[in-house]
């Protein structure tokens, strides 16, 4: 069973976030956090996907809900372990993250989706707004969905 909750800013849960995103985001690319970078995520909503196992919770997905103004919100960051991918934990992630961010206010979730992911998002009714720009030298769309 899949749970999802809010994790705190430089907790042990926190650190097994930044490893998953390394390991599936940064690694691939040659790339690492730098400590300005990570400082930077102190006040963004951190989100977490866990599966249980013999007692012990297991971080499996997470993403990062970062304030752009008063209204939108942008989703960075999505990460989901690899044994797990394809079996609908990046949908549920999406769809905790789209709760928070209306529980907090914001109307509008955008964000900087690489372009092999964007399908997965239009199924989850995103839409592409503009033309496709390099970012992390590699194809991304801006997306965004009215919550």
């Amino acid at each position: 069973m899949l749970h999802f909750r809010i994790i705190e800013y430089g907790s042990c849960d926190y650190q097994a976030m930044v490893a998953l995103r390394d390991v599936i985001l940064r690694k691939p690319l040659g790339l690492t956090f730098s400590p300005e970078y990570l400082q930077q995520e102190m006040n963004d909503y951190l989100v977490g996907c866990y599966k249980k196992e013999n007692d012990t919770e297991i971080l499996i997905g997470c993403c990062i809900l970062s304030p752009v103004n008063a209204t939108t919100v942008q989703l960075r960051q999505m990460a989901v372990d690899e044994a797990y991918q394809g079996r609908g934990i990046g949908s549920g992630i999406i769809s905790f993250a789209e709760q928070q961010a209306v529980q907090n206010g914001f109307t509008t979730l955008m964000m900087h989706a690489r372009k092999t992911a964007a399908g997965f998002y239009e199924k989850l009714g995103y839409t592409i707004k503009g033309n496709e720009f390099t970012e992390v030298g590699i194809a991304h769309y801006e997306m965004s969905k009215a919550l």
